[in-house]
């Protein structure tokens, strides 16, 4: 699990980015969850990041799960996005697997 907090924005999302795909291009896990619960704010390229790092996920079969909190969870939801998302058993966490659209 990778866990981020404070703000998503512009400034911060090249380190996720960076952290990200270092995970997932070295030795890729079976699965990756991103733990979003303390993240208040996450502009635009926080959530191009979010989609970058799904379609590596998806190239090398690791299932990527996000931990959302109500802000972040809110904005994926009206830009559409949470439609790449299914709901885990965990009330606030979604998934997505490299099997599915």
């Amino acid at each position: 699990m990778l866990t981020v907090n404070g703000r998503v924005t512009i400034d911060s999302s090249p380190l996720l980015r960076d952290r990200l795909l270092a995970i997932l291009l070295q030795e890729p896990p079976p699965a990756l969850t991103i733990d979003l619960t303390a993240v208040p704010h996450i502009d635009g390229s926080g959530l191009a990041t979010l989609v970058e790092a799904l379609k590596f996920a998806r190239a090398v079969k690791t299932k990527f799960r996000l931990r959302l909190q109500e802000r972040p969870l809110y904005l994926l939801q009206v830009t559409g996005l949470l439609q790449l998302f299914d709901a885990s058993p965990e009330a606030t966490a979604w998934r997505v697997s490299q099997d599915e659209a």
